[in-house]
């Protein structure tokens, strides 16, 4: 399953957006989904820390004294060792931003195994750009040699966007799947999205029809091919909500949906978007599928720590 795809690359004028295709979801039952920060002490799961070799390992923060030595020894939970750094100078209110994007966490028991979603550190974004490349390339219809030269070009997209942070973040979600006798398999790197807060975060070249730039805007996302039909694109969508209610003072959310992609346009209408444009046919000329702008309004976060969410839309799904 992948959804929105908006990188713009310089070196590829046919196609500087587009939206790959989005396989139908799975359902699942309805379990409790948590939004919480590490501070917050509801939180009890490990969380996987994937190193540049794309081993993973687990860091346990069920107490205090845990989390104090976790936090000096591994190179995700550390503010200070370069996870979230930008790269440029940062305001007190962005420093205080980048430390919530840090302990962010959606954690979703599915039917079939767990799902953590957090912000990418700098360590994890060899791994993304692999999974975006292969998704850009699969959408595009183009032969697997062209995916080391979509890697080169996503990295450097990526590595753009990241010194915009705290106005934008890119999730990346991790899955464990339950096997039969309640075996845990490996985790592994299942999705990911790009979220924008504001207009400082905003994509300078952004897809048509344009969306507001000082309004939240959702793109990028895309599922692991073996992980797809298992709900995971659907929580990525929950999970990007989740922070703009944390990060943004506009309820307004925008992204994008190509005309042609049913399943994925099914999944953001029943998860309450609306589409407010459509592209011109003439936009065809460019040699670009059409496009609906799809936009949501958020409702009021009664709890900043933590928040159950509703799976009656997915139920719904098809």
């Amino acid at each position: 399953m992948a959804a929105t795809i908006s990188l713009s690359f310089p070196l590829d004028p046919q196609n500087l957006h587009y939206h790959s295709r989005l396989n139908p979801i799975s359902l699942c039952k309805p379990h409790q989904t948590r939004f919480f920060t590490r501070s917050s002490p509801i939180y009890k799961h490990p969380l996987p820390t994937f190193h540049r070799e794309g081993t993973c390992s687990f860091k346990s923060s069920s107490s205090s004294s845990s989390h104090s030595s976790t936090t000096s020894t591994s190179p995700a939970s550390s503010f200070l060792d370069d996870p979230f750094r930008t790269g440029r100078f940062l305001s007190n209110e962005e420093l205080e931003q980048l430390k919530f994007l840090e302990n962010f966490r959606y954690f979703k028991e599915l039917k079939s195994g767990s799902l953590w979603v957090r912000v990418m550190g700098a360590e994890e974004m060899d791994i993304t750009v692999g999974l975006l490349a292969e998704s850009f390339a699969e959408s595009m219809v183009l032969p697997s040699g062209y995916v080391s030269v979509l890697k080169f070009l996503v990295k450097q997209y990526l590595i753009e966007r990241r010194a915009l942070m705290p106005h934008m973040a890119t999730l990346i979600g991790f899955y464990r799947e339950t096997v039969e006798g309640g075996k845990e398999e490996e985790v592994q790197l299942a999705g990911t999205v790009e979220v924008c807060f504001d207009r400082r975060g905003a994509n300078a070249s952004p897809p048509t029809p344009t969306p507001p730039k000082d309004s939240p805007y959702i793109c990028n996302m895309a599922v692991k091919k073996s992980l797809r039909r298992k709900g995971i694109g659907w929580h990525l969508l929950k999970a990007s909500e989740e922070l703009i209610s944390q990060m943004s003072s506009s309820r307004e959310v925008y992204l994008h949906c190509r005309m042609i992609d049913a399943a994925p346009l099914n999944m953001y209408t029943k998860a309450d978007y609306k589409i407010v444009k459509t592209d011109s046919i003439l936009v065809l000329l460019t040699l670009q599928r059409r496009k609906h702008l799809m936009c949501k309004k958020l409702p009021p976060l009664n709890n900043p720590s933590e928040s159950d969410l509703s799976d009656s839309d997915m139920e719904k799904t098809t």
